[in-house]
């Protein structure tokens, strides 16, 4: 099932601030009325600028703890740090809180809270999927507009609404408050975000490297420049450059929306923009284009938004190259490429291929390919699983990218001295470097009512348009 965004529910906020106040006694509990629009407490909350998007919960799941809120069930404790200036940071629990938001706000993504955050432009995607969450949870938890209307009405109501709607005078959610600075804070929420959830390495080379070139071109791409603004201490034309190149970038990658099963050859290059591999699929790739793949770590942050503008300026160069309107596009093919023949993306053939394009450009060799690539097209649909097992032999896209591109590159060769597509395979294979690779059979596509699979059925769909 698909995750609801529910990101623009909470504001975001640097935790550097400056300001003194004085020490207060803080509350233990969150009831109902703290999380309406006009209350004291929703107008101070934040998120940390660097905790990743609030789009890991499915609209299930979301039913699921509203549930187990209104009907008094134990939930874990919301952890929160109250800053210097006065805004109150969510360390842990931002999930839980913006479901109850969303709730009674009536914004799964597509509200009016959600428009004003990504500039009224909300993807076509994020829109069914909040109407899907949104028809869920109003048949399974009933609407907050329902339990109000029960206060006063509650013959007009489902009974089950009606039973529950006197609990939210009583119910809470239990504090506990981290002591201490901007530091501090900012460790517990690593800490806590290692266990339950565990942030993946390159999520949090993401997190830590915020006001660096190629996080803040990331984040800038995902989005299209909308939402939450983390280059907005750039001056306002460094923040339009950066909006735009951004949304020019996001188009590529992720234009058309990508729907599954797959029935069309109108796909995108990048998989999935709703996807949990997005923005880390961006990241790496805002990288390869700048030629630090490997070395990102060592960046200095950017405090004007010049490098970052350079950043986005290099990864459009190459998105354009990969596939897209520009003079300059070689408009390869995502079916051909970048997916499996069940209609997987396959972030190691999307790498390897930018890889040996931004190799072949460098080196002068691009002809090279042009020259085979009906031929190297073949051999990649034909020999579509020894990306997998390359993969495989390194164990992250990361390591084995730079393999795979360099296995193209001598295919290219051989293919280039006239050697058949066959021969350059088991050439190689025989060298010794890929020894390990094993050659497939043809994968056989007949069909009985007790295996086909639907697997099956997207190969047999994507091989025969």
């Amino acid at each position: 099932m698909a995750k609801v965004t529910l990101d623009a529910l909470i504001p975001r906020e640097d935790f550097e601030v400056k300001e003194d106040i004085n020490p207060v006694t803080k509350k233990e509990t969150i009831s109902v009325v703290d999380f309406l629009p006009d209350s004291f407490f929703y107008p101070t909350l934040r998120k940390p600028d660097f905790q990743r998007e609030t789009n890991q919960w499915e609209s299930k799941k979301i039913a699921q703890f509203l549930l187990s809120f209104l009907v008094g069930d134990l939930i874990p404790a919301i952890i929160l740090w109250r800053s210097t200036s006065g805004h109150i940071f969510v360390i842990d629990g931002s999930h839980r809180l913006s479901s109850l938001f969303a709730w009674i706000n009536d914004d799964y993504g597509d509200g009016e809270i959600s428009k004003h955050f990504y500039d009224a432009v909300i993807p076509i995607e994020q829109i069914n999927i909040a109407e899907k969450a949104r028809k869920l949870i109003n048949k399974e938890v009933g609407s907050y507009r329902d339990y109000k209307l029960a206060i006063s009405h509650p013959e007009k109501v489902r009974l089950d609404i009606s039973k529950r709607t006197s609990n939210l005078g009583v119910l809470g959610i239990q504090i506990q408050w981290v002591e201490g600075n901007a530091a501090k804070a900012e460790n517990s929420f690593f800490k806590i975000n290692q266990q339950a959830a565990p942030l993946d390495k390159t999520e949090i080379k993401i997190l830590e490297s915020r006001r660096k070139p190629n996080s803040i071109s990331s984040r800038a791409i995902i989005r299209s420049g909308k939402g939450h603004k983390y280059w907005s201490k750039f001056s306002q034309e460094k923040q339009g450059e950066i909006q735009a190149l951004a949304d020019e970038i996001n188009t590529i990658l992720f234009s058309p929306t990508l729907d599954t099963p797959i029935k069309t050859l109108d796909i995108p290059i990048g998989g999935k923009a709703l996807s949990a591999q997005a923005l880390p699929l961006v990241f790496d790739f805002v990288n390869l284009a700048n030629s630090n793949f490997q070395t990102s770590d060592e960046l200095m942050d950017d405090d004007s938004g010049e490098n970052t503008i350079s950043y986005l300026k290099k990864t459009r160069k190459v998105a354009r190259i990969i596939n897209s309107n520009h003079s300059s596009s070689l408009g390869l093919h995502p079916v051909v490429y970048f997916y499996s023949q069940d209609g997987r993306f396959k972030n190691a053939s999307f790498f390897a291929m930018v890889g040996l394009i931004m190799d072949l450009i460098l080196r002068r060799k691009l002809n090279d390919f042009i020259k085979v690539r009906e031929k190297f097209e073949m051999f990649i649909q034909k020999y579509n699983y020894i990306v997998d097992q390359i993969n495989r032999k390194h164990r992250s896209v990361q390591k084995s990218y730079q393999h795979i591109a360099t296995f193209f590159n001598r295919i290219i060769s051989l293919l280039n001295e006239e050697k058949s597509i066959d021969e350059s395979v088991k050439i190689l294979i025989k060298e010794g470097e890929y020894d390990y690779l094993t050659i497939m059979g043809e994968i056989d596509i007949s069909t009985t009512k007790t295996d086909f699979s639907t697997a099956k059925k997207r190969f047999i769909r994507l091989t025969r348009t």
